[in-house]
């Protein structure tokens, strides 16, 4: 497959989508049941004041697992919270700026003051930066590398111990003291949220990609030390595609693209949202099922699924073909506009 897919790489994108879509199919995820795995259990969630943040909330509540919520804007983060009055579990916030350090470790330091114990970190607050590298400021990398990256790094550091302590709490002794197999009766899980753009390097992303990227080397990092500590803890990188949350609207950046035949300012925005496709609460609860199945990567959407398949085919030479795959989009999309048209025109008979 390979070799047949290799000779077509410089000819035909469609001859390369048509291949990828026969011998890599990417199968619907299945539900699973997965309450017993939080039910009971505290989640801390960034970012929960919209989107993915906010639903993890809202099926985490539904499970019977306790939230404690973080978020800059206190408006969005009480409607979150207002949405959770009903379940029958215990509700923390706390407006927080993920990129200072002193108020995350202070805001994990509350929530095992007042929940007793925490189980999980969902840190999924994040920013977008659209420019070019020469164009960007050290100011604007500095600040989307502080939320997205620092960020997740500060919310690990400050949770790991508390999540791994918890769940030794739990350990149920059994056997010697030498055997490699330990039970514990509770979970514990850290979940950070990378994105496609995490496997993938796209022009005017370069520092939205930098964060990426370094959001799934520092996780998968993190998974192989935990796996070896056998702690009952482990953690998952998220990767998602284009879903329906609010970073598009908040996203910064320049006119510096426009030097790479893109658009800027609300048409940039416009054209960001319309790449943001998938439903933010779907996309939740396969972030929660990948963590209570301990998956080590978690590809959400169709899209994301396809660029990490096209990177892991063409390695070194997937930025042309995603290229091609795009030149071609916009060919077949134009002359569906013109047959579109020329019906129109058609007069009826």
């Amino acid at each position: 497959m390979l070799n047949n897919i290799s000779r077509n790489i410089s000819g035909n994108a469609a001859a390369i989508a048509t291949s990828l879509r026969e011998h890599l199919p990417f199968p619907s995820h299945q539900d699973l049941d997965i309450v017993p795995y939080y039910a009971d259990h505290v989640a801390a969630i960034t970012g929960a004041g919209s989107g993915m943040g906010r639903e993890l909330a809202i099926h985490l509540a539904k499970m019977g697992c306790d939230v404690a919520l973080s978020d800059i804007n206190p408006e969005q983060l009480a409607q979150t919270k207002d949405l959770l009055v009903g379940y029958d579990i215990k509700v923390t916030t706390t407006v927080l700026d993920v990129s200072d350090n002193k108020a995350v470790e202070a805001w994990a330091d509350s929530v095992m003051a007042e929940h007793g114990k925490v189980n999980f970190i969902f840190n999924n607050a994040g920013v977008a930066l659209y420019s070019s590298v020469e164009g960007s400021s050290i100011d604007e990398l500095e600040w989307i590398m502080d939320i997205n990256f620092w960020g997740v790094v500060y919310g690990t550091k400050a949770f790991l111990p508390l999540i791994k302590n918890s769940v030794k709490e739990s350990e149920i002794t059994s056997g010697s003291k030498d055997n490699k197999l330990r039970q514990f009766k509770e979970h514990g899980h850290i979940i950070n949220i990378s994105s496609v753009f995490g496997l993938t390097a796209q022009p005017s992303q370069s520092a939205y990609n930098a964060s990426k990227f370094a959001v799934r080397g520092f996780t998968e990092s993190l998974r192989q030390e935990l796996n070896i500590q056998r702690c009952g803890v482990s953690a998952t990188c998220v990767h998602p595609g284009g879903i329906k949350t609010n970073i598009a609207n908040s996203a910064r950046g320049n006119d510096s693209i426009s030097d790479l035949g893109m658009r800027s300012g609300s048409k940039a925005i416009s054209s960001f949202n319309k790449f943001l496709k998938f439903d933010a609460s779907e996309a939740a609860w396969i972030i929660l099922q990948a963590a209570a199945t301990n998956e080590p990567r978690c590809l959400i959407g169709n899209d994301a699924k396809m660029m990490d398949a096209i990177q892991r085919l063409f390695p070194s030479r997937y930025g042309q073909v995603l290229n091609d795959i795009n030149k071609l989009s916009r060919k077949l999309k134009g002359k569906k506009r013109v047959k579109t048209a020329n019906r129109k025109t058609v007069p009826a008979h």
